[in-house]
């Protein structure tokens, strides 16, 4: 997969009618999400609010190879920063989108401590893209699982970016490691989430040719509170604090230990 150049599929909607079908078949079965004590969704700002982007990536060299002194990067999904953040010194202003306010929160105290130029526009990508400025580089990291309609979420990455798209994901769907303790503790099967592959797919049939490299990373919950991961997998599943004791044996130390398998996509922007 890597280096290598995705090719235009044969069947124009095939592909993005593929995804759709997964990533509605990921939707919680309604019983289940009326009984949750709290939301599922969303992700703690404790967590997801650290700019914690290793300094070598494969994502961020491919960034940094095109991005010029003192340019300008757009984060699509920004989270604490930790795509964009990770390319200073070079990034002289960074625009954080995010639908997630606290978030957005963290990222502007993470943009003051590294002394960087920011901005954040709050709100689901691509509905406020009419609101964002073109940037050299757009970056994307672990948002595309979130897109119903991939095709147009990258297009309009592309056409904010005036000299590269970067994107990470995780090579299968995150979702797809809760499989088994769904079927533990509420007796359902659930399907697989679309890949990275898929995506690419997705991609080549809106005109996007892509590039790829694969890569692994350490894993995000490694130096993070073990309340903080049961906690996570709890809400995900829809149950409640005395759940804990049993998440916590059930999935022992793989979510802290095991790598993760990441893909880097990028492709030429398309502003002016």
């Amino acid at each position: 997969m890597a280096g290598q150049s995705a090719q235009r599929g044969a069947g124009m909607a095939e592909a993005e009618a593929k995804w759709r079908r997964a990533m509605k078949a990921l939707a919680i079965p309604a019983d289940i999400l009326e009984a949750a004590p709290e939301s599922p969704y969303g992700f703690p700002a404790a967590i997801w609010g650290r700019p914690t982007e290793p300094i070598d990536s494969p994502s961020r060299r491919r960034a940094v190879e095109v991005l010029p002194q003192a340019g300008s990067v757009l984060d699509v999904g920004a989270g604490g920063g930790a795509a964009s953040l990770a390319l200073t010194p070079c990034a002289a202003h960074i625009v954080a989108v995010d639908e997630n306010e606290a978030l957005l929160e963290a990222f502007a105290a993470n943009a003051e401590a590294a002394a960087v130029g920011h901005s954040t526009i709050v709100g689901r990508w691509p509905d406020v893209a009419p609101r964002a400025p073109g940037a050299d580089v757009a970056v994307c990291h672990h948002v595309f699982y979130n897109a119903l309609d991939l095709g147009g979420f990258a297009r309009a990455l592309t056409d904010h970016s005036r000299r590269r798209v970067v994107v990470e994901l995780t090579a299968a769907h995150p979702l797809d490691g809760f499989n088994d303790l769904w079927r533990h503790f509420h007796g359902i099967d659930r399907p697989h989430g679309p890949n990275a592959d898929d995506a690419v797919a997705v991609l080549a049939e809106s005109g996007i040719e892509v590039q790829s490299e694969l890569s692994e990373r350490r894993s995000m919950w490694s130096d993070a509170p073990r309340s903080a991961l049961v906690g996570f997998v709890r809400r995900r599943l829809c149950l409640g604090p005395e759940c804990d004791p049993d998440i916590d044996a059930l999935i022992g130390d793989a979510p802290e230990s095991s790598p993760r398998h990441m893909v880097t996509l990028w492709w030429p922007g398309g502003a002016r």
